[in-house]
């Protein structure tokens, strides 16, 4: 558990209900970059040893972490876009999945030329719910040819069942905090 960002989503995150956490304050629309460091450091260390040679995200809250652990691994960082800009090739790697804060599917695309078949791709995300936009992720690492190597997220939220989703995946799944509970509009993290 890192006590940090378990100290800053107690003090700055807010619960509002069906299992949505706020923290649009310091990680996914206004970014703390002091903590995202310590977060990229605490997953450079977790990660050292998989053997990762990208770093792999979603548009737009996973790219703070993932660009922060990367930098500590010193490997690129490749994230899914939501939309297809005019200068991505015609063909792409692309999934769907749905999104728990739009309320919608999202459609993920990537380039091939950013994910080429061989690589060691560690998945960084924001959040760990139902497992859903990560399993979109895998799909893209596994069209490209590449390996899944590890997941990362800041924060997991253990009663979505998201890890059991992910666990025949065979690869390490680690969440620097993890949050058992959020009846009654309390948070309740899993060493409480």
């Amino acid at each position: 558990m890192m006590q940090l960002l378990k100290d800053r989503i107690l003090r700055d995150g807010k619960n509002l209900g069906g299992g949505i956490l706020k923290v649009d304050g310091f990680i996914n629309h206004q970014v703390d970059p002091v903590l995202m460091d310590a977060c990229g450091q605490e997953f450079a260390r977790l990660f050292a040893g998989v053997g990762a040679t990208r770093v792999l995200t979603a548009e737009i809250s996973g790219i703070a972490p993932a660009v922060m652990a990367a930098r500590y691994l010193n490997l690129p960082v490749v994230y899914a876009r939501k939309s297809k800009p005019i200068t991505m090739p015609n063909t792409v790697y692309l999934t769907v999945a749905p999104s728990h804060t739009k309320g919608h599917m999202v459609e993920l695309i990537v380039s091939p030329e950013y994910l080429p078949r061989g690589e060691k791709v560690l998945i960084i995300d924001d959040f760990l719910a139902s497992g859903s936009t990560i399993q979109g992720l895998v799909r893209l690492v596994q069209a490209a040819g590449a390996d899944l190597v590890g997941i990362g997220t800041l924060v997991e939220k253990s009663f979505e069942g998201g890890r059991e989703l992910l666990a025949p995946l065979g690869v390490p799944v680690v969440s620097l905090v993890t949050i058992t509970n959020m009846d009654n509009q309390q948070i309740t993290f899993l060493d409480d």
